[in-house]
């Protein structure tokens, strides 16, 4: 299955700036499925809670065995293990990395530890413009609209 992940990071840490935050975590991934395609890295500003350093993000699309919520705790095991407390740690502040499973194929599902796709994905600029470098024709399973499409009603 060809899953889309988006990455973030605004802190540096014992891996060094956010770029090598980002391509740890990329490194990390690859043990999930194979990194079929990345992104370049967008400096965006921070949404929501602004009083926090600029972020570096990018997407990404991966190709794996793991069902989805198999993906998603992967995903969050190597926040984990890069330092990032979710628990303790607001939702939208600044944090080491950030990796959001946006779509996994055509899957749409709503349960408590995932929902897909990603619900704030097609309002996030910082989310769809990395995503549409790699994947301008990948849809959104509800909105049925292409990656491109959504990026378009954005600018």
């Amino acid at each position: 299955m060809i899953a889309a992940v988006a990455l973030g990071s605004n802190l540096s840490s014992a891996f060094g700036d956010r770029e090598a935050n980002l391509r740890e975590a990329l490194r990390r991934i690859g043990t999930l499925g194979r990194v079929a395609a990345v992104s370049s890295f967008h400096d965006t500003e921070p949404v929501g809670y602004m009083e926090q350093p600029r972020f570096l993000n990018a997407a990404a699309l991966i190709e794996t065995e793991l069902g989805p919520l198999e993906l998603l705790l992967g995903l969050l095991e190597i926040e984990r293990q890069m330092g990032r407390d979710r628990a303790t740690a607001p939702a939208t502040g600044p944090r080491v990395i950030d990796l959001d499973l946006l779509l996994y194929g055509e899957r749409v599902m709503e349960t408590a530890e995932l929902t897909l796709p990603h619900p704030a994905m097609h309002q996030r600029g910082f989310v769809l413009a990395p995503l549409a470098e790699i994947a301008p024709e990948m849809e959104h399973p509800v909105l049925l609209q292409s990656v491109a499409e959504l990026l378009a009603t954005l600018q």
